[in-house]
């Protein structure tokens, strides 16, 4: 099958490249005319493992091809993906700017009848504006469908590939048809792929999101409660996650969430109910709760230095806002980064794949180590913030004979309080004693 996919984002790169693996003729289309001529060489802009060979391959076997010419992208393809960003605008909102040009761009393309689906997330009622701009632009028929996208960054490959569920909304059963065959082989396991109405559709990828948000939260505060009563929240989370009407993902208490999705999601989930006379509670408590944890990390360090951070040399561990991706969006780093640096400490930094994107946001505000070792390197406090894999058994002896002071704050949980600290380490951790 010909498709196009507009945007190479994070979710269009991974479903351009996916779909082409598949054996589809894929047109990826961007207006950033270095950012293609990069993919075409097979340089790919993000940290997401798998990807680099799927496209590779693809390129080589011209399944794949990377092209600012939508115009001619659209008229080739016969299934047209819109996978452009929707960011948060001042007042929390979804900017549906580019969802809208990419809409008119291609009505004015249009040659024949189009299967057109957006996979940008876009707030409910979103597909009924775009269709009104697609007649507006254009004569020829199509059909409208939603198709969200449920990717987690650092697995998005595979899950693409091998999906939970496809979720479909269309108001034309026939037109689904097309969406179903498209997916069929990455479904072949038995994963359901759901028809719904479109508005449907555009709801439960934010239902989605933020009810993950909401569990994160939920132990976030569950962890603050213990640190005031002297409970344990480790062995609360085990509790919680053997209930099996619980289950154990996302039950683990931290520095908060970021990225691309949960932060942004949920502030314009709140939005639309505000935009149709209803308090979203439960939300406002999620981004409330999340927009205090990084602060309260920040009072641990600052309650171990007595209030003064100036000249503290502190390094941090981990600047993504998960393991496994190189995004710094919303990522909680930048905000205790932040607030560390306003207090005039002196930070040093190290991620295995976030160091160039710390070096656009901080520029020379903070030094940038090659390595993990170096990185804490005379420091008084190491401050572990991402829990990527390489951190999970350093050697502490090491450690702590390079370190000005032995003193480690825990932001995930990744270590042992007792083993910690019977090698010499002040260590603090988050809803642990």
């Amino acid at each position: 099958m010909n498709i196009a996919v507009i945007g190479t984002g994070y979710v269009g790169l991974v479903a351009g490249s996916c779909l082409a693996e598949s054996g589809n003729d894929v047109w990826c289309v961007d207006s950033d005319a270095a950012k293609i001529e990069k993919l075409r060489q097979g340089m790919i802009p993000i940290y997401e493992p798998g990807l680099p060979e799927i496209v590779e391959r693809n390129l080589r076997e011209e399944r794949l091809t990377f092209t600012t010419d939508l115009d001619a992208a659209v008229k080739k393809s016969f299934v047209l993906f819109v996978a452009v960003g929707t960011p948060t605008t001042p007042n929390g909102a979804a900017d549906l700017t580019a969802v809208f040009e990419v809409a008119r761009a291609i009505g004015k393309a249009m040659d024949r009848y189009k299967v057109i689906v957006v996979k940008s997330t876009v707030p409910v009622g979103t597909s009924e504006k775009i269709r009104e701009i697609l007649k507006s632009e254009t004569d020829h028929p199509f059909d409208l469908l939603s198709n969200p996208e449920f990717l987690k960054q650092g697995a998005a490959v595979e899950d693409f590939m091998k999906p939970d569920r496809v979720v479909v909304g269309a108001d034309d059963v026939r037109a689904a048809e097309i969406l179903r065959d498209l997916y069929a082989p990455f479904v072949r396991t038995g994963s359901p792929v759901l028809i719904v109405d479109v508005r449907t559709a555009e709801l439960l990828k934010y239902a989605a999101n933020a009810f993950l948000a909401a569990r994160i939260s939920f132990m976030n505060e569950i962890a603050n409660l213990c640190e005031h009563v002297g409970a344990n929240v480790d062995m609360i989370r085990k509790g919680l996650a053997s209930d099996s009407r619980i289950g154990p993902a996302f039950l683990f208490a931290g520095t908060g969430f970021g990225g691309s999705c949960f932060p942004k999601d949920i502030r314009a989930l709140a939005d639309t109910g505000r935009q149709h006379n209803y308090e979203m509670k439960i939300l406002e408590a999620v981004g409330a709760v999340n927009d205090n944890q990084a602060q309260r990390f920040v009072e641990k360090v600052r309650r171990h230095f007595n209030s003064n951070l100036s000249g503290a040399r502190l390094a941090v561990w981990g600047l993504s806002f998960k393991p496994r991706t190189n995004d710094m969006r919303d990522a909680p780093a930048i905000k205790i980064i932040e607030s560390l640096l306003s207090e005039h400490a002196t930070i040093t930094a190290y991620d295995p794949e976030a160091l160039d994107e710390a070096k656009r946001i901080f520029g020379t505000r903070i030094q940038l180590a090659s390595n993990n070792y170096g990185c804490v390197e005379g420091a008084d406090a190491l401050l572990l913030i991402t829990e990527w894999q390489a951190f999970r058994n350093p050697n502490f002896e090491r450690m702590k004979h390079i370190m000005r002071q032995p003193v480690i704050f825990d932001g995930r949980n990744i270590y042992d309080p007792g083993q910690v600290r019977q090698l010499g380490f002040t260590y603090y951790s988050m809803g642990r004693t």
